[in-house]
């Protein structure tokens, strides 16, 4: 969720460079600025922070019905 985030901020600035608006904040949204905060969420991403609801029951989550994959 913080990758798909990350990925509007820089859609976000992308368009405002494309289109050469500051939106009445030019200290505001400025380069340095909406970088850091995309690479911020990328980096929590990356951690693993907001990756989604872990299951109660433990283990990795995974489900594999009939037979598992890599088991020759």
């Amino acid at each position: 969720m913080l990758a798909i985030a990350a990925a509007i901020v820089f859609g976000i600035w992308l368009l405002l460079d494309l289109f050469d608006t500051n939106l009445g904040a030019p200290d505001l949204f400025n380069f340095s600025t909406m970088a850091s905060l995309g690479l911020l969420l990328l980096s929590l991403y990356l951690a693993g922070v907001g990756s989604g609801p872990r299951n109660g029951s433990g283990g990795s989550g995974r489900r594999f019905y009939g037979r598992r994959p890599g088991r020759g």
